[in-house]
């Protein structure tokens, strides 16, 4: 019998330690250093049969490699497919993390229930009974969807073998456990030599696998830091309790891109795709309200248009309030400065309130023109025009700065039916025969001059 062995690791970032440690080096937390059992033995986790006659690899000139393009499996799920980059790569590793109770297992289950490729649902979480219960709501007359309550990784892998699945989905990967390792389900060692044993599987038999995560109460996800570093492809899925939209969005893509968006609305028969996100992001008031402004924002290749809402009120205590939600705090007080330096309003003893609706969160400096909109509209109590918004950057000195992709806002501003979008002077357009008017500015002056008069 081998010798059992002990070590020291960081519950926080897996860090590992010969002994006990108050304080992690690697991340600094106090308190997160745990002893682990863990034993060195031979593994056969997972064996293909023609393990034994695997050629070793050799080196190939960067000439001699086939720079076919992978084939992708359809997942039928138009917002997973973009999020993915065009589908499931066979033989990658998926792993999606987000908050408890938004989803996250009704996403991955409506998609195996809808998918016509034999799929094997491994639950550690729930019973068989539950996940029908759920699967009788979203897709009851699934044929191709089989659902399998373990944790072991090797009572799995007998199963796997017996069921030859096309994709495998495991919920989640924090319960599961191995024999060769002697840690407590969700330990560091165990999801690590779990998801190993999951890589070597999908790699040898080009299955893909799709891992369910749990996250921190920093929102990280839980377990080391290795976990992501392991996996092909890290999904997001977030969204406020309070609504009933979901984002999908890619934190590590190794086959697409990391800046396409997925957003779903939340159901009693599932998650509906949202093929028009400019549906839920602008309201279907018909009255005109002051200190709301448009602005028309790009996220991956999608274009959206976004709702920004701003309230300036003479500030009652002495220190006037910032306050953002879904927009950065700190490019907000930016913009006031230049408002208050360049322009000449006095916003610095009043109260801004900026709020982005639809619960979505906004980086892109292209709705600077349409924030300063907002607030300006709210100061001066003027609403602004139905059908107009914004598509520009503002710098420090005032000036409008131009955005990318300028064209493909301005197409999808007229395809919801707006009649003017402001746009910074300097944009080479190439547009011809479009029915919007496009109201080039080069300074915040010109701006306030064709809004306010």
């Amino acid at each position: 019998m081998a010798k059992t062995k002990t070590a020291f690791f960081c519950q926080n970032c897996g860090t590992q330690y010969a002994k006990w440690v108050g304080q992690c080096a690697a991340c600094k937390a106090w308190n997160t250093v745990a002893e682990e059992v863990i034993q060195k033995e031979e593994k056969q986790a997972w064996k293909t049969p023609s393990s034994n006659k695997r050629t070793i690899a050799k080196p190939l000139r960067v000439n001699e490699i086939s720079t076919e393009k992978e084939l992708r499996l359809n997942t039928f799920d138009l917002e997973f497919n973009r999020v993915l980059g065009g589908g499931l790569v066979p033989g990658a590793l998926v792993l999606l993390g987000g908050e408890p109770g938004v989803g996250k297992s009704t996403l991955i289950l409506q998609i195996a229930l809808k998918l016509p490729y034999k799929t094997l649902y491994v639950s550690g979480e729930e019973s068989q009974k539950q996940i029908k219960m759920r699967a009788d709501r979203i897709h009851p007359n699934s044929e191709t969807c089989f659902i399998l309550t373990e944790t072991k990784t090797q009572n799995i892998f007998q199963q796997i073998e017996v069921t030859t699945p096309d994709i495998v989905v495991i919920d989640s990967i924090q319960t599961l456990h191995s024999d060769y390792i002697e840690s407590s389900a969700g330990s560091i060692s165990q999801i690590r030599e779990c998801t190993a044993e999951l890589i070597k599987f999908a790699k040898e038999t080009n299955t893909p696998v799709i891992l369910i995560g749990h996250i921190t109460k920093d929102g990280a996800i839980a377990g080391p830091k290795i976990l992501e570093h392991m996996v092909d492809t890290v999904l997001q899925f977030e969204g406020d309790r309070n609504y009933v939209y979901r984002i999908l969005r890619a934190l590590k893509n190794r086959f697409g891109s990391t800046a396409e968006l997925g957003i779903y609305e939340m159901q009693a028969e599932g998650l509906r795709q949202v093929n028009n996100p400019s549906e839920i992001l602008i309201s279907k008031s018909n009255e005109q309200l002051s200190g709301t402004a448009i602005a028309s924002t790009v996220e991956g290749m999608r274009p959206l248009m976004i709702e920004i809402q701003a309230l300036v009120s003479t500030a009652v205590y002495g220190t006037p309030q910032r306050s953002t939600t879904g927009y950065n705090a700190k490019r907000l007080n930016m913009l006031l400065a230049v408002l208050e330096k360049r322009a000449g309003f006095k916003l610095g003893a009043k109260d801004v309130f900026l709020n982005i609706t639809g619960g979505i969160s906004v980086d892109d400096p292209a709705i600077d023109l349409a924030v300063i909109a907002a607030i300006l509209s709210s100061n001066e109590d003027i609403p602004i025009e139905k059908g107009v918004c914004f598509a520009a950057e503002v710098g420090l000195a005032g000036e409008i700065r131009p955005v990318q992709r300028v064209e493909q806002r301005i197409l999808e501003a007229e395809k919801l039916g707006f009649t003017s979008i402001y746009v910074s002077k300097n944009n080479k357009l190439g547009l011809k025969n479009t029915k919007i008017n496009v109201e080039l500015v080069s300074k915040i002056e010109d701006v306030i001059r064709g809004l306010f008069g």
